[in-house]
């Protein structure tokens, strides 16, 4: 589930003309026998900083500077990745039930600063996550351990508080070392300027407007041939855009409708790359019409998702109707679909007292089908989905109100409006992608992990018995059960899994498979995920 971007602690201090002279030599240039770095410049739409892996960067094992217990090894897109050992010596040992998970470290491993790595690092990594003074952003995605002890020099025991199959799923999270870790809030620490990981680059320069990562001289794994990779802080779609025709940077991430102009464009490759990363709404519990289920699944029968796929995401996506793409196999139910049909969506309001009022607008007893659809005001997607959704509405009579906002707003209306929610962000086990969206809200749980509130009749217990089965068949039916109970009683609406688009210079380098991404994204992603990979 989307959560609000970490605050971002920024130094000051290097102008954008820098920047913009940095950017005017950005085709990399081959390594030649005096070893001159071999440079990629990319730019990002997201703020530069946030590099605190106790606040979630790198969370997934993708990270120039970090490496987690476990790492992602993709052969394509399509399929979910496998995790494989990254600082771990070998796959974790699971106990009988899944409640204790074993894990050895590698021992030829040091960190950026010279230090050698050992178990004491990772404990201290994943309690400082737990820890509610570091008010880590990500703390909740960890709630089942009960503990982190080190059992010897280089091996690590993780206790959990009930049997959780999916634990694999949360080993990703980049380890720094004992010594870095700090007392107070994660958002503050220094770790977000300076951060201290084993992966194949360090942060040699930071400022407002760049980050330059050069090759990690202590890497334990095949040192990188591109040895320096510049990324530049773009906000703006448009001047990412114009940069790249400008030919100024190597490569950038674009919304789908502003990618497809490249299309065709000499010397430019627009990839799509497929994703876990839906697209949709939540809805509001205490908002008259929203709240009624018939009105619900109206709404869910109303909504032309291939039409939105091929207006907004310019052909980028695939439809989603609950939060399980196709991409999970067994666990998937492929007859958990709404039929796009606003006629039976009118006749459900019709027989649900939803009649038509003087102005167009559908009324019962003195309420309006009515309610206000936040998005995040800075994500054009979000407003195009928003607008598009908002237009469907209204032939059927529900009026929606488009509003921007930021998540201190929207986290302020959960209760009595839609927000455009994008979810996701830990795709690489199913359960990390149903749970948070679908479970009811419990004590501690995050702001925007079905903010709503909306319950479906027996989802409850099946995700929690999908969570603790040891049987994978058993898994898959429990989910897919899940599924086929949403469709009945819908509390979201589903838009689509989003593709995420980039934009990138030609060149000779072989990049290696794509990656099936999380909502996450950015020029972290895409070609880059694995730039360290990168072979000529």
């Amino acid at each position: 589930m989307t959560r609000p971007v970490p605050t971002r602690t920024l130094l000051t201090g290097t102008a954008l003309v820098a920047a913009l002279a940095l950017t005017s030599c950005a085709g990399p240039p081959t390594a030649g026998p005096s070893g001159s770095p071999t440079r990629i410049v990319l730019a990002d739409a997201q703020p530069l900083g946030g590099y605190d892996p106790v606040d979630g960067y790198g969370e997934l094992g993708v990270s120039p500077v970090f490496e987690g217990l476990l790492r992602p090894e993709s052969t394509g897109d399509d399929r979910l990745p496998e995790l494989v050992p990254a600082l771990a010596a070998a796959p974790p040992e699971p106990n009988g039930d899944s409640t204790v998970w074993d894990v050895e470290l590698r021992t030829d491993v040091v960190f950026s600063d010279g230090s050698a790595l050992d178990a004491d690092d990772v404990v201290a990594t994943y309690s400082a996550v737990l820890d509610p003074a570091t008010a880590s952003e990500v703390a909740a995605s960890y709630s089942m351990i009960e503990s982190v002890t080190a059992t010897g020099d280089h091996s690590v025991r993780f206790t959990l508080h009930h049997p959780y199959y999916a634990f694999p799923a949360r080993m990703s999270l980049g380890i720094t070392p004992e010594e870095e870790i700090t007392p107070g809030p994660a958002a503050d620490s220094e770790r977000n300027r300076r951060p201290v990981g084993t992966g194949p680059y360090v942060l040699a320069e930071l400022d407002a407007e760049q980050a330059v990562f050069e090759a990690n001289p202590h890497y334990h794994g095949t040192a990188p041939q591109v040895t320096e990779l510049v990324t530049l802080y773009l906000p703006d779609d448009n001047t990412r855009a114009q940069r790249m025709r400008a030919g100024g940077v190597d490569g950038t991430v674009l919304p789908p409708t502003t990618a497809a102009t490249f299309a065709g464009a000499d010397g430019v490759d627009v990839l799509s790359v497929r994703t876990a990363d839906w697209r949709g709404l939540s809805l509001p519990a205490e908002n008259a019409f929203a709240s009624d289920g018939a009105a619900r699944l109206a709404m869910n029968l109303a909504v032309d998702r291939d039409g939105i796929i091929e207006h907004v995401l310019a052909g980028h996506g695939r439809p989603a109707h609950t939060p399980v793409a196709e991409v999970y196999g067994e666990a998937h139910e492929p007859e958990a679909v709404f039929d796009h049909d606003p006629d039976e969506a009118a006749r459900l309001l019709d027989g649900a007292g939803w009649r038509e009022g003087p102005d167009g607008i559908r009324e019962r007893d003195g309420d309006r089908a009515a309610f206000t659809l936040y998005y995040l005001a800075s994500d054009s997607l979000r407003r195009d989905l928003a607008t598009a959704f908002a237009a469907e509405m209204l032939p059927l009579g529900i009026e929606v109100d488009v509003r921007g906002g930021t998540w201190d707003d929207m986290g302020s209306h959960t209760a009595d409006a839609a927000i455009l929610l994008g979810g996701g962000d830990k795709p690489y086990d199913l359960d990390t992608q149903v749970y948070a969206t679908l479970h009811t809200r419990e004590e501690g749980t995050p702001t925007f992990e079905n903010p709503g509130d909306l319950a479906v009749p027996g989802v409850d217990e099946a995700l929690e018995d999908a969570r603790r089965s040891p049987d994978a068949a058993e898994r898959a039916e429990l989910y897919r059960e899940v599924q086929r109970a949403y469709v009945e009683h819908p509390t979201y609406v589903f838009l689509a899994f989003a593709d995420h688009t980039y934009v990138s210079a030609e060149n000779d380098w072989d990049s290696g498979p794509l990656v099936l991404e999380p909502h996450a994204h950015g020029v972290s992603w895409g070609p880059w995920w694995n730039l360290a990979g990168w072979r000529r």
